[in-house]
């Protein structure tokens, strides 16, 4: 028996990376999954992978940014399964400038995506849980750098403190107004993504050059896995979290234990 049977997850940024990996272990714990990307060839090459799993998954496309793109994600996902129990707020990208070189056009484009998609998926997710007697989570991704600061990531150190709060807050509501939902933030250290590869060019560095170096900064030696993030989703995902609101779960191979 899985560990997410009977549960229906929606998960953005999921063609690749970290998200990649939760919709399919997602799958594999028995969820259906709704693969949510802007990425179609990606996102559609996943769902493959799952229903070749013998797990069972749709793709919608959905930019995270804009509201009828969740209104829409949402009444797709409700026409199809009847519910949903999991939103994993996963989609995210970032830029490597401090603050004196980022512009305001840097700035409204990643916390249009970082912050503001995650307010609506937040946001979007509670209105299509809150009345299916079920219980319900919402993962939000934020990052070590929603709790430490890096001079080179500004907006993306910004946009990443934004989800750390607006999960308690909502997390906080959820429960003053008595809804089975959780509301959670994932926190992950440097892990083995494309995002982070474009990190690393945007310091000009190759990315293998970039991994060996922030890697001896970890205490555990290395940097991580979607997987390893994955892992953490899907128990926030289970029912085990049932008593788990409003917290902030750190997988950094020990970054931020310094």
């Amino acid at each position: 028996m899985g560990r997410l049977d009977g549960k229906v997850a929606l998960v953005t940024g999921s063609a690749v990376g970290i998200g990649e990996a939760t919709a399919k272990l997602f799958a594999k714990e028995g969820a259906k999954v709704v693969v949510a990307d802007i990425k179609e060839s990606k996102g559609m090459q996943v769902v493959e992978e799952i229903r070749k799993d013998n797990g069972e998954a749709i793709f919608i496309k959905l930019d995270v940014a804009k509201e009828d793109d969740w209104k829409n994600a949402m009444a797709e996902t409700l026409r199809t399964y009847g519910k949903i129990n999991v939103c994993v707020n996963n989609a995210g990208i970032s830029q490597a400038k401090d603050i004196e070189d980022t512009t305001l056009e840097d700035w409204n484009r990643i916390m249009s995506v970082n912050a503001t998609g995650v307010f609506l998926g937040t946001k979007y997710a509670i209105e299509a849980m809150k009345n299916n007697g079920e219980l319900c989570s919402i993962i939000n991704r934020s990052s070590i750098d929603g709790q430490i600061a890096e001079a080179g990531l500004f907006t993306y150190c910004a946009s990443k403190g934004a989800v750390t709060i607006l999960t308690k807050s909502a997390a906080l509501a959820c429960g003053e107004r008595k809804y089975t939902i959780r509301v959670n933030s994932v926190h992950p250290g440097y892990v083995h993504t494309e995002l982070t590869e474009e990190e690393a060019r945007g310091y000009g560095l190759e990315p293998k050059e970039y991994f060996e170096k922030v890697g001896a900064m970890h205490p555990i030696g290395h940097i991580g896995e979607p997987n390893d993030i994955a892992y953490i989703d899907v128990y926030l995902a289970s029912d085990e979290s049932k008593w788990v609101t409003g917290a902030e779960f750190v997988v950094d191979g020990g970054f931020t234990a310094q």
